[in-house]
């Protein structure tokens, strides 16, 4: 099996090293697979699974295990409506999905604890909510719609009442750098969730009033605020050790993307035209601020050059958030298509460089390949190019599948006992290492950004 693996991946390889660049016309559905199918087989070329030694649904460093949850998301809907008939490449998404799934099913393997937090366990429980809303095939043993209700679960039982009234931490495990800091984005990926699993499953109580209480937090300690020019902002977080009131005022696309779309989901579920309103208000700040001449880009960090490798990944789940939003609410698809349809073309561009050609860059703006790569570059130019054709999420209610369990993750010692795990001492003398190592590079970072 790996000897057939790693002979389709070199025939992909031999494939794309022919096209000197990506065209794309962006209201044909071929020429979008097309496109899609080139800059997919690009991700692989990061990908540790196929390696002797290598780890299933892993990707080589410097990428972490949350940005394998970003890319398997993007890979699924790749799959689902430009390559259906690819029995091995099916094979290789749900291989990987599942691998990581952990041995509770909740998407919190013991083998990340040092380096897993609230947003990445969010950002693998988006990627498998795509395998649900997309009919994905299901593990034997445990369906994708029991493991993001456990992802779910699990995120909502360590919602933290003792510190600035609620809210979840960055991290999961006390020993983890950033423990006492509360983020926009771990919060927003459990909003996120419970809004999809909401409309999936039509529990209109459950899901909905988590999603609620997290809105009304973010709202209570501002780190969603509307400026007196009327444009709506999300901040980054802030630390407890202030009760929250220092909040850092960054904002990352991915962020607004989980909220816009999260805020999409529920207007569709329940009706309530304030969902409605906040959609558009997300929509609206986040094409005002993300995007140069309808071309998107992080725009915190892009245009000084001071992306890490994690900020040049964030436009993946943006721009699939941007996709979810216009289909969920059909009024805004003419106010995001035209920015999609802008950076699609933009995107695919770009990926002209690298020894294959088609290595995407950062800067879509850019005339042909910047310079820059990474699978940041190229989930995100993925996702951009998908989000012209996909298609409606599936619910239950639409015939999505329904091996469902609400209690999922609720037995488990992750909701009993929410911030420990068992750790050896070797391994949580490296956790306190990398502590250290993650702590400077924050205070680094910090100190760039704010210069």
């Amino acid at each position: 099996m790996l000897v057939s693996h790693r002979l389709i991946f070199i025939l992909n390889l031999l494939f794309i090293s022919l096209v000197s660049s990506i065209d794309i016309t962006v209201q044909s559905t071929d020429s979008v697979c097309s496109a899609a199918k080139i800059v997919a087989d690009g991700m692989w070329n990061y990908y540790e699974g196929f390696k002797y030694g290598g780890t299933v649904g892993m990707f080589a460093p410097p990428n972490y295990w949350w940005n394998a949850g970003e890319a398997f998301g993007g890979l699924v809907d790749y799959f689902t409506f430009c390559d259906p008939d690819n029995s091995t490449l099916k094979g290789w998404i749900h291989d990987a999905m599942y691998h990581q799934a952990g041995d509770k099913y909740d998407y919190i393997p013991a083998n990340q604890s040092m380096t897993e937090g609230n947003d990445d366990q969010g950002v693998w429980g988006m990627a498998i909510m795509q395998a649900v809303e997309r009919n994905f095939t299901n593990p034997d043993s445990h369906s994708w719609l029991e493991m993001t209700q456990a992802v779910f679960n699990t995120m909502n039982a360590r919602w933290d009442d003792e510190h600035c009234g609620g809210g979840l931490r960055w991290q999961i495990f006390t020993w983890n750098s950033g423990y006492n800091y509360k983020n926009s984005i771990s919060n927003g990926c459990l909003f996120h969730l419970a809004a999809r699993l909401a409309r999936y499953t039509g529990n209109t109580t459950v899901y909905v009033e988590a999603a609620e209480r997290v809105w009304k937090w973010m709202d209570d300690v501002k780190f969603l605020t509307e400026e007196d020019n009327g444009n709506f902002r999300v901040y980054d977080g802030a630390n407890i050790d202030e009760n929250c009131t220092k909040v850092t005022d960054l904002r990352w696309s991915y962020t607004y993307g989980v909220f816009m779309s999260g805020c999409a989901y529920l207007y569709n579920i329940t009706g309530d035209e304030i969902w409605k309103t906040r959609t558009e208000e997300i929509i609206e700040a986040s094409l005002s601020y993300f995007f140069n001449n309808q071309i998107m880009q992080e725009t915190t960090c892009q245009p000084s050059n001071l992306c890490n490798n994690d900020q040049r990944s964030f436009r993946s789940l943006f721009a699939r958030c941007l996709g979810l939003t216009m289909l969920i609410i059909p009024e805004f698809e003419d106010q995001i298509r035209p920015y999609l349809e802008k950076s699609a073309g933009g995107a695919a561009q770009s990926c002209s460089g690298g020894s294959d050609g088609v290595t995407c860059g950062e800067n879509w703006s850019h005339s042909g390949w910047d310079g820059v790569y990474g699978l940041g570059e190229q989930m995100s130019a993925l996702e951009t190019i998908m989000s012209l054709v996909v298609k409606h999420p599936l619910s239950v209610e639409t015939g999505g599948q329904n091996r469902s369990n609400f209690a999922a993750g609720l037995d488990s010692e992750d909701s009993e006992n929410k911030n420990k795990i068992d750790v050896t001492s070797k391994d949580r003398g490296g956790a306190i290492a990398l502590t250290v190592i993650v702590l400077a590079i924050l205070l680094g970072g910090s100190i760039w950004m704010l210069f």
